[in-house]
């Protein structure tokens, strides 16, 4: 049994034999460990969002997102912002630098960090990467709509897998970790496309203060300072720089999740043996508790230890706020009319679904016959198609780019034709990507351990 399933420890509230605890507490908990949860619950957030916007209670829903936080100090003007713009600029760094975490922790201790085993699931991304960018910019080259471009470059992670789980054990494990593989490469594409292509400018005093504190991060963490409240601040303070700076704030959370140790920093004791080794059990005391804790804690990486910390906050907290705070979309007549005639509409639709899973497969196909990698073993091409085909669901990040290329005044039309989009592409690429999936998959493919293997226990093996 991996250390994710557990049973709450009966010396906490939630493993106790209370009767709140034991009919809500761990029922929530148990629904919070299935793979496809967070999908689940940002589905809902997204159908309350079109319900809320399409009611007579449209006008509060706007009136909340556009409500503004001020933080000043004298005549100092900190900070002004509505409370869409603290979740899309805000809240969500939380989510990019969970993203970062994933992304640190792949290259060091997971599938990626082995170049042969690594290379085809890059060039498969880059594949869904390309050839999406490129349809939309064909289809919306010489206008301004060109600047969504980037729109249907994204995969969402939790979606596609979430989707994916719902088939069991009939999906072989090196499929899923394909697919996670090829995410996580896409996630580092849509990122590099946001610095580049939608910093509008720079002002460098802020960036330099921001890529000051970021080598500050690091010297810490080279002189094992480990004080956690120091680098929270540090971090608000790096979020804030990078804010000022002209550069999405998302940056920021990125970074700071690429800078986070993917290594344990104690290996010489055996977690089992810590007690024993570090102190005498008969002669336990507070301190020696404490290092006793430490040496436990340290066992696990910093990058592990807070990407299980924060990725249930992000999966159900922050990712339904955004999608909460940016799918609610007026579905008017007028407005759907204007969707099936736009260029902007149909290139969405037509990199995330067709550009997406051609992409995938062809780039796929490429490697695999030119011999720079072989197909993870048990893993089949139609399963390859599935699989691209699951990729062209963008969401999350795809509206997130949506707001960045269509953010100036006039452009409201083309930001709702895009977010149309991605909700159709989405829904496309979700059922034709399970009904492929099902069709390419057997029998429940018999595991040596019942449970999903995560990337660091198994390797993408290639045949």
């Amino acid at each position: 049994m991996s250390g994710h399933n557990l049973p709450p420890s009966k010396l906490t509230w939630i493993g106790s034999d209370r009767k709140l605890a034991s009919k809500l507490g761990r029922p929530v908990l148990k629904f919070t460990e299935i793979e496809a949860a967070g999908g689940i619950v940002l589905v809902i957030a997204t159908i309350a969002a079109l319900i809320l916007a399409n009611s007579p209670l449209s006008g509060v829903y706007h009136d909340v997102l556009d409500l503004h936080l001020e933080i000043n100090f004298g005549s100092l003007h900190i900070l002004d912002e509505s409370v869409e713009h603290l979740i899309n600029d805000g809240l969500i760094a939380i989510f990019f630098f969970v993203v970062g975490l994933e992304i640190k922790r792949e290259l060091v201790a997971g599938e990626l960090r082995d170049p042969r085993a690594a290379a085809l699931p890059t060039i498969a991304a880059v594949g869904g990467m390309v050839l999406p960018a490129l349809l939309y910019f064909v289809l919306n080259t010489g206008s301004p709509e060109v600047r969504g471009a980037g729109i249907p470059v994204a995969t969402d992670i939790a979606f596609a897998l979430g989707i994916m789980s719902l088939l069991g054990s009939r999906v072989p494990s090196q499929l899923k970790l394909f697919l996670l593989a090829l995410a996580i490469v896409d996630d580092l594409g849509a990122i590099a496309v946001i610095a580049i292509f939608y910093t509008e400018s720079i002002n460098v005093p802020w960036l330099t203060t921001a890529i000051v504190l970021l080598v500050l991060v690091y010297a810490m963490q080279r002189a094992q300072i480990w004080y956690t409240p120091l680098y929270v601040v540090i971090g608000v303070v790096v979020w804030y720089a990078v804010l000022e700076s002209g550069v999405h704030a998302t940056i920021a959370g990125v970074a700071l999740g690429l800078l986070t140790p993917a290594t344990p920093l104690q290996r010489e004791v055996k977690p089992e043996q810590i007690v024993g080794s570090v102190v005498d059990p008969g002669d336990l005391d507070a301190p020696k508790a404490r290092r006793a804790s430490l040496y436990v804690r340290e066992s696990v990486s910093v990058a592990e230890r807070l990407e299980t910390l924060l990725h249930p906050f992000s999966s159900f907290i922050i990712l339904p706020l955004f999608a909460l705070a940016n799918a609610g979309i007026s579905l008017s007549g007028d407005t759907i009319g204007d969707a099936t005639t736009s260029t902007v509409t149909l290139g969405v639709i037509l990199g995330l679904v067709v550009g997406k899973t051609v992409g995938v497969t062809l780039f796929t196909y490429i490697a695999v016959k030119s011999g720079i990698s072989n197909l993870p073993r048990g893993v089949k091409w139609d399963q390859v198609v599935a699989v691209g085909m699951l990729a062209g669901i963008g969401f999350t990040v795809s509206l997130f780019i949506t707001g960045l290329a269509f953010n100036q005044d006039g452009q409201e039309a083309l930001d709702t034709q895009a977010r149309l989009g991605i909700l159709a592409a989405s829904f496309i690429a979700s059922i034709v990507g399970l009904w492929l999936l099902a069709r390419s998959t057997g029998e429940p493919v018999e595991e040596a351990d019942s449970e999903v293997e995560t990337p660091d226990q198994v390797p993408l093996e290639v045949s």
